[in-house]
């Protein structure tokens, strides 16, 4: 089997690949950032659902469900940073752009919400 013939094959197995290793690095640099993030007033938002967030969470953490941050943004500053988590990064990945649509600038997914416990806080 040549390049070619291995990459019409495989495509779709190498583009999930590449998806899981963006979502495992940008996760990594998110926690890096953490302390800095902190010190410039970052707010930590998980979005699970209610009951998601009652069966264990990360201190310092607000829960505002995906389906209610639309009617719920001014809950939250444009002016400071905003930390995304839900249970895999998929929903905060929404979050993330669904607060970009709405001008927030400095709008991060850290992914699984069991990652702010990984960094210092």
């Amino acid at each position: 089997m040549n390049i070619v013939e291995f990459f019409k094959q495989y495509w779709p197995f190498m583009a999930l690949a590449l998806w899981f290793g963006y979502k495992w690095w940008n996760s990594k640099r998110v926690v890096a950032m953490l302390p800095q993030l902190k010190s410039e007033g970052a707010v930590f938002v998980d979005v699970r659902s209610a009951q998601e967030f009652a069966g264990g969470n990360a201190p310092g953490t607000i829960n505002i469900p995906l389906p209610e941050l639309g009617s719920r943004l001014g809950e939250l500053p444009k002016t400071s940073p905003v930390v995304l988590c839900c249970a895999s990064g998929t929903r905060s990945g929404m979050a993330k752009l669904l607060l970009k649509k709405h001008g927030y600038s400095r709008v991060h997914n850290i992914g699984t919400w069991s990652q702010f416990l990984k960094g210092p806080r």
